[in-house]
């Protein structure tokens, strides 16, 4: 049952992610870095939940550390996303 609820949690946050992401696209400079923010806390809960699925042993050693790299490479790339932006855009 854990595995299923964490999984569930998971797939939830991920495609939060992905809307937050794909609304970031379409936005002005300054609601771009709000809902970038946004999309890096999904991304954090995402690395939340993953980590407790692997320390109940839903998940193998070797999908957890795959997955983290990843998540890992992508919260890089939506912080230099957001940092470049916060330095384009006079701070109000």
């Amino acid at each position: 049952m854990r595995r299923y609820s964490l999984g569930a949690k998971i797939e939830h946050y991920f495609l939060a992610l992905l809307e937050s992401i794909f609304i970031s696209l379409y936005l002005t400079p300054e609601k771009k870095i709000e809902q970038l923010t946004i999309a890096i806390a999904k991304l954090d809960g995402i690395k939340l939940f993953l980590q407790l699925a692997w320390e109940n042993k839903c998940i193998s050693q070797d999908k957890y550390i795959n997955l983290s790299e990843q998540l890992n490479e992508t919260g890089r790339m939506l912080g230099g996303w957001k940092k470049g932006l916060q330095k384009k855009t006079p701070a109000k």
